[in-house]
């Protein structure tokens, strides 16, 4: 009887307890959800190009607000492929157009045919001494797959950049970005720099305030 009454006991101490851990389990889960939903929300609504930091050629951390109120060309570049000269066309329409508030800034990128295979000065040499290169470069970083960079993320993202998404296709793609952060067009990487359909659309985003 002594033991059938202890088990009892537990019993009903188990029936007490486990609601209230249930309970507990479900507030955590749902506070849980409350703040990724949030998470989710802020990086739908409320970054833009200029929310990020990145670390450039040099090992120096840059938040790309800096080249707030500027049109800005992001190009994923590399040293060994077909499209690298177009590196001569990326400076000359830096040169072209950066006294208007134009930037170029490049991202090296081994993602594609392991096409930029060196180190981040053996890169920024190679721009400099082969094309000669004055806008900003920054270190390498993965512009697809599972190790891509957030920035990417964000500019192949069809929650975050819906009119622009889809995957980077190849080396030298590019993303036109306004005087505010905001994706303003994408570029094949078989689009030249110098092209009239590049220069047009820079054109029109240096024309705005």
């Amino acid at each position: 009887m002594f033991t059938n009454g202890m088990s009892n006991m537990r019993y009903k101490g188990l029936a007490q307890i486990v609601p209230k851990i249930l309970i507990c389990l479900l507030l955590a889960g749902s506070i849980g959800e409350f703040f990724m939903n949030r998470v989710h929300a802020d990086e739908k609504h409320g970054k833009t190009v200029l929310d990020y930091t990145m670390t450039n050629i040099d090992g120096i951390d840059v938040p790309l607000s800096k080249y707030a109120g500027k049109a800005v060309l992001i190009v994923n570049v590399a040293s060994e492929c077909g499209n690298t000269p177009q590196y001569k066309g990326l400076e000359a329409l830096y040169q072209e157009f950066k006294d208007q508030g134009f930037a170029v800034i490049g991202f090296p990128a081994n993602n594609f045919g392991a096409q930029e295979p060196g180190n981040d000065r053996e890169i920024k040499a190679f721009c400099e001494t082969t094309y000669h290169v004055t806008f900003d470069m920054f270190s390498k970083i993965s512009v697809k797959g599972s190790d891509q960079h957030p920035l990417y993320r964000f500019l192949t993202s069809a929650e975050t950049n819906p009119k622009f998404s889809g995957d980077v296709k190849w080396n030298f793609q590019k993303y036109l970005v306004d005087r505010k952060g905001n994706v303003a067009g994408k570029f094949a990487p078989s689009v030249e720099p110098l092209s009239a359909e590049l220069k047009a659309a820079v054109e029109v985003e240096l024309k705005k305030q």
